[in-house]
């Protein structure tokens, strides 16, 4: 997807993505921030969206979150204010294939339900491998295509409806470990119906 179509998209699905399929995602969002909880540090999360993940970090992390979508970054902030999420250093309005932030700047980074709908995937793993330190976890929620069955013959009926949803129903996951800087170390898939999946890549020390 182009970027201007993730835009328009997403700013289409912010005033009901929390109730529609914010509450579909909930399961891999509250598997990824206790994992990422467990590790500590400092974690950014690529794609924060309308912060839905932040309530679910504990104390033992601080959290920088990046989003392009101007309305989804609102709703995040209104969360934290609201809640008073202390741990959330900053939300910041920012491209994920031209991360601002220095080399080996966080502990881990976290893309939760984001990497089959940003443009040049590719580029935004580089970025990401960037920017986490040696010895650093990703961890990736997502849907990925199936390779046979019911499911991958409407994953493949509903791609062309890319813009629409604001995500690829066909997405490979080898564009997420094609990454030379990551490593494969952990990956399982999750509830409702095996539709999503858990990765998480270590940089090389």
């Amino acid at each position: 997807m182009e970027l201007q179509a993730v835009e328009r998209s997403y700013a289409r699905w912010a005033p009901i993505y929390d109730r529609t399929f914010g509450a579909v995602t909930q399961v891999g969002r509250r598997r990824a921030t206790a994992l990422l909880s467990d590790l500590g540090g400092s974690v950014l999360e690529v794609g924060v969206g309308t912060g839905l993940a932040l309530r679910h970090y504990d104390g033992r992390v601080a959290v920088t979150g990046v989003d392009y979508s101007a309305e989804m970054l609102d709703k995040a902030r209104a969360k934290v204010a609201a809640e008073g999420l202390r741990n959330v250093a900053a939300l910041h309005r920012m491209d994920a294939r031209d991360l601002d932030f220095p080399d080996d700047s966080f502990d881990h980074v976290a893309a939760m339900h984001v990497i089959s709908v940003v443009p040049e995937p590719e580029k935004v793993m580089s970025e990401i491998a960037r920017v986490v330190r040696p010895g650093g976890s990703v961890v990736i929620v997502n849907h990925f295509a199936r390779k046979a069955g019911a499911l991958a013959w409407a994953e493949r009926i509903a791609a062309p409806l890319a813009d629409l949803l604001g995500w690829h129903s066909d997405f490979d996951r080898s564009r997420v470990l094609g990454e030379a800087r990551l490593t494969l170390a952990e990956e399982c898939t999750l509830p409702p119906l095996g539709m999503m999946t858990l990765l998480r890549l270590v940089k090389a020390r």
